[in-house]
């Protein structure tokens, strides 16, 4: 007699909640929970009042309603599993309610057997009810999976998409930073033949080989990282079409990585090109704030590669010790700038010319060394240029700052270069002395007011 409102109570349950997964807010809900409401009043009511005995039909009748609503509406397809395990016993209940009612001599001898199939079909019930909940959790886990699946697909594909744009944009940029690096390379081999015209600037036509050398190094990693990009771009693309975003994100990662470097090799060739053009213009006698290291180091590479493309025999260790702590300070950077290129071209020059002495000589253990250091004190800059060439001999070492003395052969030198950076750094408000050991050393300290 509980078993029927109680099973009923249980399916409407059971429906309702099917339906908030598959088909929220949908008018079979509203109608199931009333349902669920009705159910416990008609069982109130059974308990109540007189009727007790007629109740059995009704409950069988609700049964076979709910049996058949679910297998006549596709919407509760996914329950049907449940309500194969529920017919058998509610066929049971009707079969005992009938036999019971009409037959009852018969039902006596077949009470045992009637137990016995509720038995069987409780059974039946508690195990299909456990092989569907096992596979409803399968069912919802394979939802979860294709759920995932889909988003993960339109993140794809909305990466994807990105990712066209990006590389469209870092290609066009590359393109972009290639050509005015090569514009930036024409615009320095015009400007190189107004500069030799100029005594002033003599020294920098020393120096063509050493820019062209420098700015050659970042324009072939431009060149090589581009034909890299390039092959890459097309692997990315043959990724995306065989739907392997991972390995496409990845190469795109590698196209980006490729391209910052570019960025700054480009960057380092503008910055040679715009010293320079610095270099090349006509002082303005504007001071302006100036990174001291970044300069020196600048023209001593400079300075190095030029002597080195005139003579391929050449070669000399360059050390720096530059005091990180120095700010910015404010001097004329052309002129600075071709002090540096004076005494760096003359530190080159003597440790080359001690080279082949030595070599003469017989004497391959010498190794031609430029030091260069800046340290901040007292309210001043000191940069030393020291090298291990033959050093000044002292009776021309009070002539080394007049205009036109020099004891370079004819041809190979004006003899304005001392005379010009002693005369830029007296402007500054600095010295420039010299400390020499004839046969082993020289050594330019400037000092240059904060």
């Amino acid at each position: 007699m509980f078993l029927e409102p109680v099973l009923i109570y249980f399916l409407l349950r059971y429906l309702r909640s099917s339906l908030r997964k598959f088909s929220p807010n949908s008018a079979w809900e509203r109608i199931l929970t009333l349902s669920s409401f009705g159910i416990i009043l008609l069982f109130v009511l059974q308990m109540t009042t007189g009727i007790r005995h007629n109740m059995i039909w009704i409950w069988d009748l609700i049964l076979l309603v709910l049996v058949w609503i679910t297998f006549k509406f596709p919407l509760f397809d996914n329950v049907r599993q449940v309500m194969y395990a529920v017919l058998p016993l509610t066929l049971i209940s009707i079969f005992n309610h009938i036999v019971e009612r009409f037959f009852s001599n018969f039902y006596d001898n077949i009470d045992q057997y009637i137990n016995f199939a509720f038995c069987i079909g409780i059974t039946w019930l508690i195990s299909v009810l456990i092989k569907s909940s096992k596979q409803q959790k399968a069912l919802d886990a394979e939802r979860k999976k294709t759920k995932e699946e889909e988003e993960r697909r339109k993140f794809i594909s909305s990466q994807k998409d990105q990712l066209e744009v990006l590389v469209s944009e870092r290609t066009a940029e590359l393109v972009r930073q290639k050509e005015e690096l090569q514009q930036a390379i024409s615009e320095l081999r015009e400007t190189q033949g107004q500069l030799i015209q100029s005594e002033k600037m003599a020294s920098l036509g020393e120096l063509t080989a050493g820019i062209a050398h420098e700015i050659q190094n970042p324009l072939n990693f431009v060149n090589n990282f581009s034909e890299i990009n390039s092959e890459l771009l097309n692997e990315m693309k043959n990724e995306l079409l065989e739907n392997n975003p991972e390995e496409a994100i990845s190469i795109a990662n590698d196209v980006i990585e490729n391209e910052q470097k570019i960025n700054h090799h480009g960057k380092r060739a503008d910055a040679i090109v715009k010293g320079m053009l610095q270099h090349s213009r006509t002082s303005s006698g504007q001071k302006e704030p100036t990174d001291i290291n970044a300069l020196a180091d600048e023209y001593l590479r400079l300075s190095y590669h030029g002597l080195r493309a005139k003579d391929k025999s050449f070669n000399a260790t360059m050390e720096t010790d530059f005091d990180q702590t120095i700010q910015k300070i404010k001097v004329i950077p052309q002129d600075i700038g071709r002090v540096f290129l004076n005494l760096f071209n003359n530190a080159f020059y003597a440790t080359n010319q001690k080279q082949k002495a030595e070599s003469e000589k017989g004497n391959l253990d010498y190794k031609p060394t430029v030091f260069v250091s800046t340290r901040q004190y007292d309210n001043k800059i000191e940069i030393r240029v020291r090298d291990n060439g033959s050093g000044i001999p002292q009776k021309i070492l009070d002539k080394i700052y007049q205009p036109f003395f020099t004891t370079k052969p004819t041809g190979e030198g004006t003899g304005l270069g001392l005379s010009m950076s002693y005369d830029i750094i007296k402007v500054h408000g600095g010295t420039l002395n010299v400390k020499t050991a004839e046969g082993e050393f020289s050594e330019f300290i400037i000092e240059l007011p904060l």
